[in-house]
């Protein structure tokens, strides 16, 4: 996956605005004011490109074990965070599929009205 399909991936979900709150490399994207995907834009130039993204304890536990390409989340919460290393063991598919979990953990943790303000039930 390259930078551009990442973004307009992200992009395209409900409610979803990009940001960057940490510095003007970590391009962060969020759903109602919380984060649930972010990455180093300097990092994808160098060819090393990374996502963080929330997931499941036991899902995460899960993925760290079948993938060498799967980490414990960088300098985020090691038990609900992993960094996804972009373009090796972890497929496309399975990249999106993460960002989607991520996406909806969120979501699920949004307070009812500002779910329905931004029109995701």
């Amino acid at each position: 996956m390259n930078l551009e399909t990442y973004y307009e991936y992200c992009l395209s979900k409900k409610g979803v605005t990009e940001h960057f709150p940490f510095d003007q490399d970590t391009l962060v994207f969020k759903v109602g004011g919380k984060m649930f995907a972010l990455s180093s834009l300097s990092q994808w130039e160098k060819g090393n490109p990374a996502v963080n993204l929330k997931c499941n304890p036991e899902r995460a536990l899960e993925l760290r074990a079948e993938y060498d390409d799967i980490q414990p989340g960088f300098h985020m919460s090691k038990i609900h965070w992993n960094t996804v290393a972009v373009n090796g063991s972890v497929s496309d598919h399975v990249l999106k599929e993460l960002i989607e979990h991520s996406y909806e953990l969120i979501c699920n943790s949004l307070p009812k009205k500002i779910q329905v303000e931004l029109k995701l039930l």
